[in-house]
């Protein structure tokens, strides 16, 4: 089956859906045949997807932070097929300088968030549906300034196991990216390109990922039924660099 009809007649939610990362999950899905429903806190950034998108798609604000804004968009949204979770609120710098405030919301996004995202919407997933959250290599290659970001990727990895037994049989995986040039490397300025051609260099597949390699994945998840409590590494063999 071709990406132009893999997801054709299924409702997808995306969370996080105006960030870049969502955006190019979103813009793919509608081009392969998903009807979209396009979740995030910020409804300009959300209308800015939706006008790129190719097919039918349904705009909703959502807060990952606030559980009654999670049950509030649980009833919006009714059923659909496969939900997708891109968000994140990275917490990074020295241990000494971290405020609670914001571990909190990197919490929120990344491990609270899904678990109540699961808590409302499992009953509402159709048959063979899926939740797939992001998670990242830092939770299998941790480094300095970068303990909340660890943290969080690596109890999202063990959450996603725990639904997928729990909320069975719905699926529960998650994608793991390691470096990707989303364009989330473009404050680097002129050190960009050095930067990433040392990671490319570095990895065991001597390159750095693209938008569509974490795209490739996310439909992985979503399409074999056989799947679930499973981490997919998009890193190309970072962690273990």
């Amino acid at each position: 089956m071709s990406d132009g009809t893999l997801l054709q007649g299924q409702r997808l939610v995306v969370v996080g859906a105006g960030s870049r990362t969502g955006r190019e999950l979103a813009k793919a899905a509608s081009a392969a045949g998903a009807t979209l429903v396009l979740a995030g806190p910020d409804p300009r950034k959300l209308e800015w997807t939706a006008g790129e998108l190719s097919g039918p798609c349904e705009v909703l604000t959502l807060d990952l932070t606030d559980e009654r804004s999670i049950a509030d968009f649980a009833g919006r949204v009714g059923r659909f097929d496969h939900l997708v979770s891109t968000a994140a609120a990275p917490a990074n710098g020295p241990l000494k300088d971290l405020d609670p405030a914001d571990v909190q919301r990197a919490f929120s996004a990344k491990v609270i968030g899904p678990l109540l995202l699961a808590k409302h919407l499992a009953g509402q997933v159709c048959e063979r549906g899926s939740l797939t959250f992001f998670s990242g290599v830092a939770a299998w290659r941790p480094a300095p300034e970068r303990t909340v970001m660890a943290t969080t990727n690596g109890a999202l990895a063990f959450l996603v196991q725990a639904l997928a037994v729990e909320i069975a049989p719905v699926r529960v995986n998650a994608v793991s990216p390691g470096i990707v040039d989303t364009g989330s490397w473009d404050g680097l300025g002129a050190d960009k390109e050095a930067f990433l051609r040392a990671v490319a260099e570095r990895n065991p597949a001597r390159r750095v990922g693209s938008p569509q390699d974490l795209v490739k994945a996310v439909f992985y998840a979503i399409d074999n039924p056989y799947v679930t409590g499973t981490v997919l590494h998009v890193d190309g063999g970072g962690r273990l660099a």
